[in-house]
């Protein structure tokens, strides 16, 4: 066994330049969330290069290479999509550059997160130059709008391509740390409704925003009464966003609403972070509802889902982290840190809906996720595709 980690290593290190440059690659072309069709097509090439034994685009533009016809199914995952680059004098280098320096792959979504999905390619070249994967079927799944919604991409590979893995590897950033685990959230829409008259006499309407602003300041109050747990921490609630209307700005405001980002903690679900905030707007007239996300695929696909993201963790028993910690000492000789996230991944449908064991193994730190500067270290993804290959022959074992 500790032959095969070995030569797993070797080959990782052998193929880093060949990662970094198909990372370059990937960084060059921009790929915002619903605009990822020229990203796809240039994973496809990579993955068939490396030896995938098929590589199709799905219906809604994820792209899933496949290794092997075992009976055990393992599947890592890795979106293609990334956020925009904000204020462009926030950067020191072109954000698009893919530039390949001082030991780092540099640009937007280098570490958010085409750097796992760079790895997870040369995994596949590993894997099949020395035919671990012949016990298993593998999964290599490019997956789209991952930024706009979380976990959609999954909803519709689980449900309309009938591929449900035994358990997933998520390759977002965790700064080669196993993570087991993060918070869910959820977003929500509180519409308050007023009455308008003259502003020159108030006291004959109702102003929607006196309403909604009473309930925001408990909103506040509430953050700091919410759950925590030992592992996932405390949960949160702020507004992000508040809107009014009114029939001109000499009028009452007849409308108003809060937007509304919820972190769920474990315990914490959908129904009981509802039931808070209907406590708060007793006897006023508000309603809340959760935002339903509905936009069209690159492919002309119009598929959605409800902006609820479920809260998720695995025990540190659990196998699929075990055969991560395995995996990671038998390259490593030294034991993994087991972690979470402080934000969000494709892991809150992965085993939040679905219940399938899903871990997370990614290079570069979270920390540069949406931020300017983003540069992954080219170390970290040859780690990163030693352990992806690694995991698939813990798996067999």
């Amino acid at each position: 066994m500790a032959e095969i980690y070995r030569r797993i290593k070797s080959l990782s290190e052998k193929y880093s330049e060949f990662t970094a440059e198909n990372l370059s690659k990937l960084v060059r072309i921009q790929s915002l969330s619903c605009k990822e069709e020229a990203l796809s097509i240039e994973l496809k090439k990579q993955m068939e290069i490396c030896g995938a034994d098929d590589v199709i685009i799905d219906g809604l533009g994820n792209v899933i290479g496949r290794l092997g016809k075992g009976p055990a199914i393992l599947a890592f995952d890795g979106h293609i999509d990334t956020v925009d680059t904000g204020n462009i004098n926030n950067w020191n280098f072109e954000p698009f550059s893919g530039k390949i320096e001082n030991g780092f792959v540099h640009g937007r979504g280098s570490v958010d997160q085409k750097g796992g999905v760079a790895s997870m390619v040369t995994a596949i070249r590993i894997l099949k130059e020395l035919g671990i994967a012949r016990d298993l079927t593998i999964y290599f799944v490019g997956s789209v709008m991952e930024e706009d919604c979380d976990g959609l991409c999954w909803k519709y590979i689980i449900e309309e391509d009938k591929i449900r893995p035994d358990s997933v590897i998520l390759t977002e950033p965790t700064n080669l740390n196993i993570y087991r685990g993060h918070r869910g959230r959820m977003e929500i829409r509180i519409a308050f409704r007023g009455i308008s008259s003259h502003g020159s006499a108030p006291e004959r309407g109702k102003n929607a925003i006196y309403a909604a602003s009473h309930v925001a300041l408990e909103i506040e109050k509430l953050n700091e009464k919410l759950r925590s747990d030992d592992f996932l921490g405390k949960g949160s609630i702020t507004i992000t966003e508040f809107k009014s209307g009114s029939p001109s700005l000499c009028a009452v405001a007849d409308f108003a609403q809060l937007h509304i980002d919820r972190r769920l903690t474990w315990g914490e679900n959908e129904k009981s972070a509802i039931k808070e905030l209907e406590s708060l707007i007793t006897g006023l007239d508000g309603a809340i509802e959760i935002p339903v996300y509905e936009e069209k695929a690159f492919t002309g696909l119009i598929y959605g889902m409800k902006k609820y993201y479920p809260t998720w963790k695995l025990n540190e028993n659990n196998p699929a982290v075990v055969y991560g910690v395995k995996a990671f000492e038998g390259l490593y000789s030294n034991k993994p840190k087991v972690d979470k996230w402080t934000f969000s991944t494709n892991g809150v449908t992965i085993n939040g809906h679905f219940g399938i064991p899903a871990i997370g193994f990614g290079p570069g730190n979270e920390v540069m996720a949406h931020a300017p500067n983003e540069k992954v270290p080219i170390n970290d993804l040859v780690i990163a595709s030693a352990f992806y290959a690694g995991y698939a022959y813990s798996m067999t074992k």
